[in-house]
Order: structure tokens, then sequence, then C-alpha cells
């Protein structure tokens, strides 16, 4: 259930990245579920059909579009079309991401520049493709960040540095936009259970070790991420722009990381 009124974003329209599957997916359901007019954007068509009928299905109303982050102009074909349908864009989240366990050494740069190709560069793909639509009325952006840059993570050079550029930009644009009443923010979420990305990093045995060390004691949930982002473009965040906030169970207060959860 859900700590906000169904109809908090009424009138409004959101696009999410990355929307077709884990974090992205829940946060798109959330906004609908909200009141919100919803696109959703990633590489598999397939992936988004099935999140936008679940959409539909619960009454809400979605634009499932195919495009990869890392090509400029497939985001402007995405708010091309968003304009043409709905002629404006309040909210922005960028969800897509791309990571994998590798050590540095053996890391290719190829397998370097696509996660940061990925993450970083498609979120400011998408910030630079939306800001016409923004700057109309004013809007809010979300990046999903992560902790993974706040000490040093084994295994997750090209993500930590990723990230840790993600927050740089989060910071910068909100200082540029926030005279166009566009307030930029990012949400760094800890592990969340049910993600792609922790069943890959976190199998089995690595999880309940993982767990153990996170003062609160369990994963995440996808839900609680969505949470934080209906605050975070609530009239109740009204005057929050240019922070990171920590959305992870107290994990990186503890030193956690990948160090000795795979032996």
């Amino acid at each position: 259930m859900s700590s906000f009124r169904e109809d908090l974003l009424r009138g409004q329209v959101a696009l999410v990245t990355g929307g077709g599957s884990g974090i992205g997916a829940g946060i798109a359901a959330a906004l609908a579920g909200h009141g919100a007019r919803v696109a959703i954007c990633g590489r598999t068509q397939a992936k988004l059909d099935a999140v936008a009928d679940g959409i539909v299905a619960a009454g809400g109303e979605c634009l499932a579009l195919a495009a990869d982050v890392r090509r400029p102009e497939a985001l402007a074909a995405v708010t091309a079309a968003i304009e043409a349908r709905w002629g404006q864009l309040d909210v922005l989240v960028n969800g897509a991401a791309g990571n994998f366990l590798a050590p540095a050494a053996a890391l290719s740069a190829n397998g370097f520049g696509t996660v940061v190709d990925i993450d970083l560069k498609g979120t400011f793909n998408a910030c630079k493709a939306a800001l016409p639509l923004l700057e109309r009325r004013g809007g809010v952006v979300i990046n999903i960040s992560a902790t993974l840059h706040y000490a040093g993570t084994p295994l997750q050079v090209h993500a930590a540095s990723a990230k840790a550029g993600i927050d740089a930009l989060t910071r910068t644009l909100a200082v540029e936009w926030g005279p166009l009443q566009i307030r930029v923010n990012a949400i760094a979420p800890g592990p969340i259970a049910g993600t792609e990305g922790m069943e890959r990093l976190a199998p089995g045995a690595v999880r309940e070790r993982m767990t153990a060390q996170i003062p609160l004691r369990r994963f995440g949930t996808i839900a609680e991420i969505a949470e934080a982002v209906l605050f975070m473009v609530s009239p109740a965040s009204a005057y929050m722009t240019g922070a990171v906030v920590v959305v992870d169970g107290g994990q990186w207060l503890t030193g956690t990381n990948f160090v000795g959860l795979f032996g």
C-alpha cells in the first residue's frame, strides 16, 4: 500500500528510462498508479509492452518505446513521441543501467566503456533530450545512482565510476537548471530484491552473507525505491535539488562491499 494519495501526479507526464524491468518498471507502475501518464523506454520492446500492458490493466496510461539511451537520436525520438501524444513532460526518471562483476585487471576497455555509456552518458543523453519539454513548465529529474563509489567496491570499477559521474551530473544540472524551475536529484539504492542485478551480483549464499551485514537485516524492495521516487517528485520535496538520497538499509554506513562475500 502506497504512502501517497492516488491522485498525487494527476495531470503530469513522466518518462522512465530502463522501464522494461526491475526498478525502472516498478517506478513506472508507481507513477502511473498515482495519476501520471507514463512513457517508458528500453532496448527490448517485448519487455516494455509487458510493463505497459500491466499499467493499462491497472487503469493507467502508458507509452512503450524501444530506445537505446546510448543513442541521443533515439531519445530525441522518444521525447518527440511524448510531445506528440501528450504535449508535455514533467518528470524524467533515469533508470537505464548495465552491470556485471569483473576485476579491473581483467576488464576490457569496451566493457568499462559500455557501462559508462549506458549509465552515465545515457543519463546525460536523456536529460538533454528531455530539457526542451521540461523547461516549458518546470519539472523534476530523478537519476538512479548507487553507493558503490562511497568506498572501494571490488569487481565494480566500471559501475562505481559511472555512478560517481551520475552524482556529479546530478549536482551540476541542479545548479544549471534550477533557474528553469527544474529540480534534479538522485536516489542511491542499496541491494534491492527482485532485480536482475542482485540475481547476478548476489546469488544464494552471497545474498545471505550480504543481508547479515545490512543494519536493517534485509534487502530493500522495488516498491520502497518507487516510494522514494514518489516523495522526490511530490510537492513535499519542492525545495530539494542536487540531493543524492541513499535508500540502502544503512549498508554503506557499515563499510560493507563485496570483499569476502564470494569466498
